[in-house]
């Protein structure tokens, strides 16, 4: 049942261009949840839920805070977090990150939600994270086109996009209170741990 559901999340994504995690990408996160005993997340960005039921379903202490400002996807979400009876583990949030008022700490905090916002998300939400925790951020490579020429871009807005991903790398590049570390694996992923 379980299998069935998360296939059918992934075949809604595909039909209504919901962009969820790589194959490979979730595989990593499940791993390094289940690796590192996180307990506590914070999700930025939660599509369909998709993530967020994934990362859930590592362990049954998981407790998961996901926020998302899209109402379609929100209903979505919504729905197929019931399916997985997780209403109780996940808290989904409807609003803009920005507006959201955060409680507690976490051990984890997942970034995947609006690209261009990236440091801005990371710089609201760091103070969120415990000493020993995580910030994880995924599309870092946005389907290859970081690696691209600019000038191969040919859309205006694409091109600021990818721009301002590169901005967030450099930003965490150079930033001194974190480690980040960058791996080729889905769709491109950073680890920034507190120094």
């Amino acid at each position: 049942m379980v299998e069935t559901e998360l296939v059918r999340i992934e075949e809604y994504a595909e039909e209504n261009n919901v962009p969820i995690m790589t194959k490979d990408g979730i595989e990593f996160l499940t791993e390094y949840i289940k690796k590192h005993k996180v307990k506590r997340i914070l999700e930025i960005g939660a599509a369909i839920g998709y993530s967020a039921i994934k990362m859930a379903l590592v362990d049954e202490q998981i407790e998961i805070t996901t926020i998302e400002r899209d109402e379609k996807r929100y209903l979505e979400a919504v729905k197929n977090i019931k399916k997985f009876h997780l209403e109780d583990r996940i808290n989904l949030i409807y609003k803009d990150a920005f507006d959201v008022k955060i409680e507690g700490t976490y051990d984890l905090i997942f970034i995947d939600a609006a690209k261009a916002q990236n440091i801005k998300f990371f710089e609201m939400f760091s103070k969120y994270l415990n000493p020993k925790g995580t910030i994880i951020t995924d599309n870092m490579n946005f389907h290859g086109l970081v690696n691209k020429d600019p000038e191969d871009i040919k859309s205006r807005n694409l091109r600021a996009l990818v721009r301002k991903l590169k901005d967030y790398a450099t930003f965490l590049k150079e930033n001194k209170k974190y480690d980040t570390e960058f791996l080729e694996i889905g769709d491109g992923i950073a680890i920034s741990r507190p120094q």
